[in-house]
Formats: structure tokens, sequence, C-alpha cells
């Protein structure tokens, strides 16, 4: 008997003899471990600590973040209103309240709006834009003119009585008004039954209905964030909506407020996460309860391995935490992996127990007899998982250096308890005799099947690895983080929104030159890329042709000016004042419209009707038609006012704020390029962000980072990949002291990987950044299974496919598909995908593990050694 599992007998033995003080050891340690965490506990939830910042692109991306510090942490509110007027508005208010919080928010910025581009703002269009709008503006003078005067549904009567004189005396036309009567007579109507409506004057003038360009407004908020909780953003989203809502910017007043941007992206991710938490950790549960008992067919012995895994979760925690100083949104994976592998040890030692009390064994004697048995095998598997696990300390991924660190510890845990607690507390619970059937004599044809036929089995095997090898290359990996999310959550849905408008996409790329100058030159570079749209640089925002542009603009002053400067607007209107305005109005409109059945004659009909009904109806319904009527004027007429004081924009005028965001502290200028063609085709942003480093190295933005993260994560996991493989290699060689021995260890563990490589290419499932995570799991079982089989074959055991050692390894495999399989019944994306892969690794891992494992161990090692 070797001298460490006679060891490990007699540690299990006297772990028997004292299980009191086992057991309360063990609860010391864990209530240590418990006090520990409560005192430290700490849970990064920024992305981006996941990864080194030592790393090429990942230091390009802080010296950006530190050149634009306003730039980092975003929230970025979406303000889309049922009219131009409203979303105008809505923006302007709620960026207005929000100043005000200093406590939550750091900064509040309108990108597309202020006073600078309300003033400005039209010389930043074409020339013909520009024309076409302020002769517009020229024809709506009679209207805007009274208007400004009496910016009420008051005036709004008073100006179509002028008209409509105007047309008695043959001075105009109705025709003139067929744009205005239909729009002011749905408003009517809506207003009179009662039903909201929102009217837009912009709409009215333009003659065109409003685009997403003219009813989308932007407020940029940099919030307080405190990464100490789950969702670091949440305190300042729910105050900006509670805001909102104070405000009555919903969608029963017009506006609708969304939110997106890095912040509310990682913190829905998180809560999408923990949305079914409850359902998919009840199910998990259940079933691992289920399954244990299935396994052991024992309460006892289920309660038994149910304490030691949970005390060993804790104690771990505790251990990670004093390792690491603080969780990662990775490493807390440590949880279901500690679960996965600790009950495998677990079922490992209590199946072997069972087996030796079903051959009459006392207790005692099954307990020391099955820490002989398995208890090499077991100190071997946790030391290789741990070997594994460690070998991500080196790498780049420190999201899962610091999990392969508190899991690696883990393993160590669950090892120890698995041979002092659980014997203590199957003493103390002492289960009965065992089960009728260890285990599975009903495959003992197949078990002489494949021994006979060993040579077929092990070809088709190799057959299997070769094709397995040879689809490897075509495997995906989805670079792109945004794939993961649910695209049903509020942030995602917002973002895909913004991502149809190639002017808004937010995979655009930032370079930075060492002058506006510089910046100009490097912008006409990347025009000429195939691969780019346009470029925006601070000079975007000086616009060309200025003359022409402004003397458009002072044209229209000129006869617009006096109408609407310095007007002092009447009084509010009475109620009685509506109500004779509403008469007149409506009879002057019966008037011109005679029996006449052309279209300007039906709606000034239709117009007088919805007045009168109007008059009917309650004094509130006038109030409400007044004030649909009136806001929106008043803000047209306060954004016309601006327009129309436009005036040469250089460099000295820009706002600082607009400046800050394109010229650094120490006069370094930006430039960003965006992507022509499909925005949203990884494919085609890798062809930009290749293009434009190719002119501008040190460019970095989101195109740039994807590439760069998923580069950096798929190196750390080679690195970690051969690291693991070499580290158990060596250690099963020092510890088999046979190449053939390690051989067969290894050999079924590379072909379940291959295998479930090659089903992901099939069905084409990519690799990502969340499911990745599940292959060290995946090597830590392959390899502790393995390892089971040949210790136990090194020590003499045959017929294996019949033995204990087998339903310990089909219900250890069955439990870690139940921790982790659950995770496919998640709404997270990434998630699901890691319980998918999971669910195929451990399906051909309990494929090889009956048909082709039992073929290579088929002839005996003395049998073996003899040959060699």
């Amino acid at each position: 008997m070797p001298t460490e599992t006679s060891l490990i007998g007699r540690f299990v033995a006297a772990s028997a003899r004292h299980p009191w003080a086992v057991l309360l050891l063990s609860l010391a340690v864990a209530l240590g471990a418990l006090f520990y965490t409560s005192r430290h506990f700490a849970m990064t939830t920024d992305t981006a600590e996941l990864i080194s910042t030592d790393l090429p692109w990942r230091q390009r991306e802080l010296a950006y973040a530190a050149a634009f510090p306003q730039q980092r942490d975003l929230v970025l509110a979406v303000i889309d209103g049922a009219t131009p007027e409203l979303a105008d508005a809505a923006a302007a208010r709620l960026a207005a309240a929000l100043e005000g919080r200093r406590d939550l928010f750091r900064t509040v910025r309108r990108p597309d709006s202020g006073p600078f581009f309300e003033r400005e703002g039209l010389l930043l269009l074409p020339l013909d834009d520009v024309r076409a709008t302020t002769e517009q503006l020229v024809t709506a003078q009679p209207f805007l003119g009274p208007l400004a005067a009496d910016p009420s549904l008051r005036g709004v009567t008073t100006v179509l009585n002028n008209v409509l004189e105007g047309v008695a005396r043959g001075e105009a036309k109705l025709a003139d008004l067929q744009r205005a009567l239909p729009s002011l007579a749905a408003a009517i109507e809506d207003a009179a039954a009662g039903r909201p409506h929102f009217f837009s004057w912009r709409a009215l003038i333009s003659g065109t209905a409003p685009g997403p360009r003219e009813t989308r407004r932007f407020i940029l908020v940099q919030p307080v964030l405190d990464y100490g909780a789950l969702q670091p953003g949440a305190a300042a989203t729910d105050a900006l909506r509670a805001t909102a809502l104070s405000l009555g910017l919903d969608p029963a007043h017009g506006v609708t407020l969304r939110l997106t941007g890095p912040v509310p992206l990682a913190d829905e991710e998180f809560a999408t996460i923990s949305e079914n938490a409850g359902f998919v950790s009840g199910a998990m549960v259940l079933a691992l309860v289920g399954i244990l008992w299935l396994a052991v067919r024992s309460a006892r012995v289920v309660v038994a391995i149910l304490v030691t895994t949970i005390l060993g979760l804790v104690v771990t925690t505790g251990l990670g935490l004093a390792a690491t100083g603080r969780f990662n949104l990775i490493s807390v994976a440590f949880i279901p992996l500690f679960v996965g592998l600790g009950i495998d040890f677990n079922i490992q030692f209590a199946v072997r127990v069972l087996a030796e009390r079903q051959h009459g064994k006392a207790l005692a004697e099954a307990l020391a007899a099955a820490g002989r048995g398995v208890g090499g095998g077991l100190a071997l598997a946790a030391a290789a998982i741990a070997a594994g696990l460690f070998a991500f300390l080196p790498t780049s991924y420190i999201g899962v250096a610091e999990l392969g660190a508190i899991a690696g510890i883990g393993m160590a845990v669950a090892f120890l308890l698995s041979i002092s607690l659980l014997p203590a507390m199957l003493t103390l619970t002492h289960p009965s005799g065992g089960m009728a059937e260890v285990g599975y004599h009903a495959l003992a044809p197949m078990e002489h099947l494949l021994h006979r036929q060993r040579r077929p089995v092990l070809a088709l095997a190799a057959g299997a690895a070769a094709v397995s090898l040879a689809l490897v290359p075509f495997l995906r990996f989805d670079f792109n983080p945004l794939h993961l999310r649910s695209p049903h959550v509020e942030s995602m849905s917002t973002l895909a929104d913004l991502m149809v408008d190639p002017d808004r996409t937010p995979n655009a790329i930032n370079a930075l030159a060492p002058s506006p100058e510089a910046t100009e030159a490097l912008a006409r570079r990347l025009e000429a890329l195939p691969q780019v749209s346009h470029t925006i640089t601070l000079g975007s925002f000086i616009p060309g042709q200025q003359e022409e542009k402004l003397a458009y603009i002072e044209d229209a002053a000129m006869l617009l000016g006096p109408s609407l400067e310095a007007v002092e607007p009447l009084a509010p209107p009475s109620d009685e004042d509506l109500l004779r305005g509403l008469s007149t109005t409506a009879a002057a409109l019966r008037t011109a419209a005679g029996q006449a059945q052309d279209p300007a004659s039906a709606a000034a009909r239709r117009l007088a009707e919805a007045m009168d009904r109007l008059r009917a109806a309650p004094p509130a319904n006038r109030q409400a038609a007044q004030a649909m009527l009136a806001e929106p004027l008043k803000t047209l007429l306060g954004q016309t006012r601006a327009l129309l004081t436009a005036g040469p924009i250089t460099r000295e005028s820009l706002p600082p704020d607009l400046v800050a965001d394109w010229i650094t502290a120490d006069g370094r200028a930006r430039v960003q390029a965006y992507p022509r063609g499909d925005v949203n085709d990884d494919d085609n942003l890798h062809r930009f962000a290749e293009a434009v480093q190719a002119v501008a190295p040190d460019a970095t933005g989101t195109p740039i980072s994807i590439r760069g993260a998923g580069g950096s994560i798929v190196t750390a996991f080679i690195q970690a990949g051969v690291l693991s493989f070499v580290a158990v290699t060596a250690l099963l060689a020092l510890v088999l002291r046979r190449v053939r021995d390690v051989a067969l260890t290894m050999a079924p563990v590379l072909l379940s990987g291959l295998l479930t490589l090659a089903t992901c290419t099939a069905l084409d499932l990519p690799l990502n950044f969340a499911n990745i995570i599940a292959l060290p799991l995946l090597f830590g079982i392959g390899v502790a299974f393995n390892i089971y089989f040949v210790m136990a074959w090194r020590s003499g055991e045959t017929d294996l496919l019949q033995s204990s050692l087998t339903r310990a390894v089909v219900f250890s495999a069955l439990t870690t598909a139940t921790a982790f399989g659950a995770l496919w019944l998640s709404s997270h994306p990434g998630t699901a995908s890691m319980g998918r892969l999971l669910m195929i690794s451990l399906g051909w891992e309990l494929l090889v593990t009956l048909l082709i494992r039992p073929a290579l161990l088929a002839q005996p090692p003395a049998e073996l050694a003899a040959r060699g």
C-alpha cells in the first residue's frame, strides 16, 4: 500500500474516532472565515479591472481616459419627444434639475443642444438647409409676430381671424391655410374629447413630419459610482429616473426617457444575471439534492455531503477574500466551481464507503478502507486541479487569475474536508449498511465487449480525435461582449436603436494629434480610407460658407426681429376670452368655406366643428388645449429668437465645455473616425479598426478595445492551458512515475476537450468572454475523473465500469451538470452559453468514461509493464 494512501486512511480513521472534535473544529474555522468575510468583504463590479493595465491597448485606453476624464463612466439619457419642442423642453428641464444634484452627478452636459447650439446651430447645417429654414420662418412671419404678442389659444384664434378677414377682402386665399387647418383641427378635436395631443409648430411651419434627428435629444451624465455595490450606478440612475418623473417627463406627457451608456449597461447586465437567479438556484438545489439521493440512497449521507460542502464553501470564501483582497464579476464563479468539484470529492468518498459497507464492514472500518481506497486519487485530483487553476495566475486576465487563486485554494479545502469532516459527519449520522447494489453489474456485457474490441474502439477514438482536431481551427470566438447581454433590457435596446444611426454609433474610434492643426491633417488621411465614412474634429464646429449663411439669417432677422423682440406678451386669457375667440373664429371659418368642396374649405369646416365641440366641453378641456398650443409655441419662439442672433463662429467663440471635449489640457487634439458599412458587423469593425490603427497606431475606441480584450483573453487562456497541461503532467509523472500511466490519464481529457470544441464548431456555438470561463472547470473535472480510474486500475481493481467508482463518477458528473447546467436557464445570454458549453462537455466526458476509458484500461498494469 502506498505510504500516502496509508496516511490518508489513518487520517480518515482518526477523524471517525473523534467526530465531535472534527465537527466543532470545522465549525470554528467556518465561523472564523465567516467573521473575516463579514468584516473584510469587498467586491468590484468595475469591468475595467478584469484585464491587466500593462497591456498596450489598455495603456492607450487609460491614457485617453486621463486626457478626457469627463468622457468616462457615463450615463447617456436618450430623450424622445412626440414633437421636437417637447424633446427640447424636456432635455433642458431635466438637465437643469440634475445639475442641482452634485451629490449624485459629477457632470451634466447636453452634447447636442444648449445655448451655443440654439444660437449657432443653424450655421452648422449645409447652406441649402439654412436657406430653406430662413425662408420658412419668413413665410411664417405673419403668424409668428402676433403669436409672440399672445402665445396662447386666444392668440391662435386671433391670427386665424386676421387671415380669414384677408380672405373675405380678397387679399388672401383660404388655400394659404390648407397646411395649418388640418393640424389645428386634429389638435382641437382631441382636446375637446379629452384626449392627449402633442402639437408641433415646427412641423407646421416646415410642412414635414419630424424624424428622430429632430425629436431626439441627449444628456450626458457622469454619476458618482459606488464600486462596493453590485450595481455601482444604481443610486444615480434611480435618482435620474425619479427626477424625470417628478418633472412629468413620461409617455403620458409625450416624452420617453431611456438610459444607456457604460454605467447602465454594466448595471443592467448584473441585474439580468440575477433576474431569475432565484429560480435557477432553486432548480439547481432541488435537482442537486435529488441526484445526491439517487447516488447514495441515504438521506443521512446526503445531509453529511451537503454540510461538508456548505462549510467548505464558507471557508473558501474567507480564504479567497484574504488571498485576493476582493471579489470581481468573474472570481465569484468560484462558488459553483467549488460546489461542483467539492461535491465530486464527497461523492467519491461516500460511494466508496457504501461499497465497503456492502461487503459487511462496520462503518469505522468502511471509512478507513474508503480513505485507503480513494484517498490517494482524491489527493492527486485536488493537487492536479489546483495546479491547473493556479496556472492562470501569471496571465493578464486578472478576473480569471483571481478566480484561479480562490478556486485553487478551494480544492485544498474540499479535499481536506472530504477526508476529515465528511467521515466525522458520516460517523455522527451513522447511515445504514448500504444499498443493495453500489456498482453497475448490468454493464458487465458492455465492459467485456469493450475489452474484447479494444483496438477498434481505440481506433474509433483516434479517428474522432483527428476529425475534431481538423474542426477546431474553424471554431469561432465571439469578441463582441454586447452579444452576451440581453437585448431586451433598456440599455441594450436603446444602444441597438442608436447603432442604426451611423452618425451616433458608439463604434467610433478616437485618435490624438499633437495640435488642432495636426488633427486636421490626420482627419484628411483617415477620411481617405475606404473603411472610414467621415471624421469629426473641433474644426467641424467651425462651419464653412459662414458669410452666405449669416446673410440669410440677417435677412430673416430684419423681417422677424421687430415682431419677436421687445414684445411684452399679453396676460393669459380667461375662459371667457377663449369662448369668444373660438366662437368668432368658427363663424369666420364657415363663412370663408361656404359651400365649396375643395380640401381647404373642407378643412375649414372641420376646424369650425372642432372649435364648437371645444366650446361645449368643460373648461378643463379648453385649458388643456391652451397648454397644448402655448407651450410648444413658447419653445419655438425662444429658439427662433436665439438663432436669429447667430454670429460668426471662431475657435475663440466655441464654448469651453465643447473645446474640452476635443482639446486636452496640454494642447493635444482629438479626431473621431466613424466606420463605413454595417456598424454592427464584427468583421467590418475589425477591418475598420485595423485601417485606422495603420494610420494612427495610438488610436483607441470600442472596436479596438473589443478586439484587444478578445485577443488578450484568448492569449491568457492559451498560456494558462499550456501551463496547466505542463503542471498537471509533471505532477502526474511525479506521482505515477510511468509515462504510460500519465498518457492513460491525460488522453481521455484531451479527447473530451477536442470533442467539446468540435461540437461547438459543428453547431456554430462560438466561445465568448463568458463561456470560456467554464474551460478551467471542464479541465479539472476531466483530470479528476481520469485520475480516479487510473489510480484504481494501478491498485489492481478490475471491471471498473461495473464498480462503485463508475457510479460515483456518473453521479458526480450529474451533480456538476446540475450545478452548472442550470445556468442554461438563465435569461442572461452569456450565462446561458456557459451552461450550454458545460452540458456539452459533460456529455462527452460521460461518453468517454463509459466507452473509451474501459478500452484504454482493458489490460492490467502488470501486463503492460511486462510488455514495456
